[in-house]
């Protein structure tokens, strides 16, 4: 099988901007690129690969997470797909139980335990860690998960929101009409790059320009950034963009 980008985009359904994206962070390269007119082709490989990645997202790893395990000369492929159907068998449980409950909640019954996502988060989570120290431990992790092992709930939802007005941000400077490349956006680019480092980990220019990157190509990341405005995420990659060039 030889396919060309818009066919395999199709096929996989995953833009052509995400592909391009994935060919750039090294997540999925394609079987070959065209030299004399840069035409990327992809093949059977690829297609299993993205496969792989899928089955990570519907998990919600992240795509570094990702990018660390698959890359590992270690990774255990089988392994991997039997633990990852384990936790779908979770998540497919979780909604049969809301489903049942909102057909009960049309006869005036009202069931909140039907929502309670904890066995899938906690399994879910420790497949991440385990799969991280088995196949992709690198030093941002270790950093990170030093910095956030204690971290309540209540915490982690302090840190998010915090992120996330700081996000909000970059959305009143798009509207107040200035660019990406302005001295305002800049300085927010300095402060996001700097919340992310005390509160995650140390954020280098070179993570910054992979999540900038990411925040659009991501369509998970660009529709949660959105939220705050439509277009933010792309002004947010744009202003990152500038400053780390």
């Amino acid at each position: 099988m030889k396919m060309q980008i818009n066919g395999f985009a199709k096929l996989t359904g995953v833009s052509v901007r995400t592909l391009h994206y994935y060919d750039e962070i090294g997540l999925l390269k394609p079987a070959f690129v065209d030299m004399q007119n840069g035409y990327r082709f992809y093949d059977e490989n690829s297609l299993e690969c993205m496969q792989e990645i899928l089955f990570y997202r519907e998990l919600d790893f992240e795509l570094k997470s990702i990018l660390e395990i698959l890359s590992s000369p270690d990774y255990d492929k089988e392994k991997a797909l039997a633990e990852q159907r384990k936790l779908l068998i979770l998540k497919k449980e979780r909604l049969e139980r809301i489903i049942d409950a909102l057909d009960g909640a049309e006869k005036g019954k009202i069931t909140m335990k039907a929502f309670d996502n904890s066995d899938y988060e906690t399994a879910r989570n420790q497949y991440e860690v385990e799969a991280k120290q088995r196949w992709g431990e690198t030093d941002a992790y270790k950093e990170h998960a030093e910095k956030t092992a204690n971290y309540t709930k209540y915490k982690w939802q302090e840190v998010n929101d915090g992120l996330m007005s700081v996000l909000a941000k970059f959305t009143e400077c798009m509207q107040n009409s200035n660019t990406a490349d302005s001295i305002k956006a800049q300085e927010l680019v300095i402060e996001l790059q700097a919340y992310i480092t005390d509160n995650y980990y140390t954020c280098t220019n070179e993570i910054l320009a992979g999540l900038g990157q990411m925040y659009v190509a991501d369509e998970r990341f660009k529709e949660n950034i959105d939220k705050q405005g439509v277009g933010t995420a792309e002004y947010v990659s744009q202003a990152i963009k500038e400053y780390c060039e």
